[in-house]
């Protein structure tokens, strides 16, 4: 079976697709560069048809997840699910994950790495509340045991406390302890590896305040 184009219009809501007009009736849209080579008149088999119109899903597919990954990086996971909302054929999705990682614009891997990164810096937990959180964005196993080959969980729960305790001075021991202690443990830290980094802390903090204290004694003597 064939048809013939009787017409090709610019969309009017996004000038870089066209309407494709077979028979004097609407067919279907496409993105504009995939109609450079169609003209009015031009006979189109069904496959011929099937061709175009598969590229254009495909194409749509691609800025729909590109879209998607303007925002932040994504897991594969992610935008599988995504694409997966908006009632896209899987093969679709499948071709689109597929070039997208061969170019570099989906990388579980790295996306670990960088989550894991981020963490260290600005909100450290432990190594296993890493690999859950990984895991709910659908990073598999290996690619998680890989990105958390050089997690130290006593680091982490150093850095941990180093960056809460500075809001507890002030606190007696006990309350400081208390309140560290539970921050660490909301982390995802195991008590054996808490109690004694909370101690560090907290001599951390005296002996912050002693030389504070020190230097203030030492200025002050100067003063006639």
């Amino acid at each position: 079976m064939t048809r013939i184009i009787t017409a090709i219009e610019p969309q009017k809501k996004d000038p870089k697709r066209v309407n494709i007009y077979l028979d004097d009736e609407f067919a279907f849209g496409l993105a504009g560069y995939l109609a450079v080579w169609l003209k009015v008149g031009q006979v189109l088999t069904q496959e011929k048809i099937n061709a175009l119109t598969s590229d254009d899903l495909l194409e749509s597919t691609v800025h729909k997840a590109l879209h998607f990954l303007s925002f932040r990086p994504r897991s594969v996971s992610e935008v599988r699910k995504n694409l997966a909302g908006r009632d896209i054929p899987e093969n679709a999705i499948e071709v689109t994950i597929t070039r997208l990682q061969e170019n570099s614009f989906l990388d579980d891997l790295k996306f670990a790495q960088d989550w894991v990164a981020n963490r260290k810096d600005f909100r450290p937990c432990s190594r296993s509340a890493l690999q859950m959180e990984l895991r709910l964005k659908g990073i598999p196993d290996d690619v998680i045991q890989t990105a958390l080959d050089d997690v130290d969980d006593d680091v982490l729960t150093l850095q941990a406390a180093r960056k809460y305790a500075h809001r507890l001075t002030g606190l007696n021991k006990l309350e400081f302890r208390k309140k560290l202690s539970a921050h660490l443990a909301r982390r995802g830290f195991s008590f054996a590896s808490i109690n004694p980094i909370v101690m560090l802390a907290w001599n951390e903090i005296q002996s912050a305040f002693d030389h504070g204290a020190s230097n203030n004694n030492e200025d002050n003597s100067w003063t006639l």
